[in-house]
């Protein structure tokens, strides 16, 4: 268990923030490197060609080990979306075929879909709530398995859903792709940083993953996984920085067709963001310090105090087994109550409605003070009028 770490961030004590799944804090040590960045292009005198490598490449490499693949298979991305249309844009679909989503999954795991399902006359499939439900909460697993067929050419998944957390067994429906030679692709924005992922066990073929919720990093940065098997594909840039020889600025007039080794082909253009880039590496460095496994586990801890404590005034979650230990969707008797989070909020308690579940996402920075503030005020939202 990972001791409360709140003093590493701008964090008073008098705001109970329950809600890193809609956007992570910043550790003080991450805005410190965003400030050192735009200071440097402030004096850009100061900043030298190795300084357009070195800290995107030890990123990518960070972002590699909490993921257990290797560096020289992530790209550097600006956004879910763009990771998204990039694996649309490489995978084959045919007419006919069909591309599987949950149901309410986010829209940027979504759009691309449709789009190139109805370019290509295939079909996007939608696995429903219903096929899901259980008295325990929704178990996508088995329904998902169930959807996939011979005539699935992707599989595009969260690892846990955005709503309330309901757990994707991602090692299961990996071999039923490979089974049906179904190309899987995965947004782990939701769990990457704070749920245990390994590339060797999925075997995906794209994963992406936004820095700014669970890795703690900056908006408008991500990464994307791409398997060997895609790393010939066709980029959606044609940046410099991509070409082989590209460190070599006196002779970026000798145009390449070759790109750089694996991956970096599919790097967004400016991938060296001069502050958002620092920023992302010392949020990375410090997940691998602290170790995703142990996050999980203090996470887990919390989520599951917060569950019985709802439990005894009338709210109902999913059980641990079905749902990802650092989300927890609460479910009110009649639907969330209007005006809810304006309530909480007024009272610096900060968490989020999506779909019918009210979310807490507690992160290391939560304290049981939090808790007890979060209760509280529950407490009295909830009281019949007298």
């Amino acid at each position: 268990m990972i001791e409360n770490q709140r003093h590493l961030f701008d964090m008073p004590e008098d705001i109970a923030y329950l809600n890193c799944a809609y956007m992570s804090p910043l550790m003080n040590k991450v805005r410190e490197e965003g400030r050192r960045g735009i200071q440097a292009k402030a004096q850009p005198w100061r900043l030298a060609p190795p300084d357009f490598f070195e800290r995107s490449q030890a990123a990518r490499a960070a972002f590699a080990r909490i993921i257990n693949a290797k560096a020289d298979d992530i790209a550097i991305i600006p956004s879910v979306s763009y990771g998204i249309s990039l694996a649309a844009h490489n995978l084959p679909l045919k007419p006919g075929q069909n591309i599987l989503c949950l149901e309410d999954q986010f829209p940027s795991n979504v759009y691309p879909w449709r789009r190139m399902a109805a370019d290509r006359g295939a079909a996007l499939h939608m696995v429903t709530r219903a096929a899901a439900r259980t008295d325990a909460g929704a178990h996508w697993t088995p329904a998902i398995l169930d959807a996939v067929n011979d005539k699935t050419a992707i599989i595009a998944l969260p690892h846990c859903h955005w709503t309330d957390g309901a757990l994707v067994d991602l090692v299961e429906v990996g071999k039923k792709a490979r089974q049906h030679g179904s190309a899987l692709v995965l947004d782990i924005t939701q769990s990457g940083g704070a749920l245990p992922f390994d590339i060797s066990k999925i075997k995906p073929d794209f994963v992406v993953c936004a820095t700014y919720k669970w890795l703690l990093g900056p908006y408008s940065l991500g990464f994307a996984y791409v398997a060997p098997k895609w790393q010939n594909g066709v980029p959606l840039e044609e940046g410099w920085i991509a070409r082989a020889g590209s460190e070599n600025f006196a002779r970026l007039v000798d145009y390449q067709d070759e790109y750089q080794h694996g991956a970096q082909r599919f790097d967004m253009g400016e991938r060296s963001n001069f502050h958002l880039m620092p920023m992302a590496l010392a949020a990375l460095e410090q997940i691998l310090k602290w170790g995703v496994a142990e996050i999980q586990q203090s996470l887990s801890a919390k989520t599951e105090k917060i569950a019985r404590r709802a439990m005894e005034i009338g709210l109902v979650s999913a059980t641990p087994k079905l749902r990802a230990g650092h989300f927890l969707g609460l479910r009110f008797d009649g639907g969330v109550p209007g005006g809810l989070l304006r309530t909480l909020a007024g009272r610096n308690i900060f968490v989020s409605v999506r779909g019918d579940s009210m979310r807490i996402t507690p992160h290391l920075y939560n304290n049981d003070a939090d808790i007890e503030r979060l209760f509280s005020a529950l407490k009295l939202s909830l009281a019949p009028p007298q």
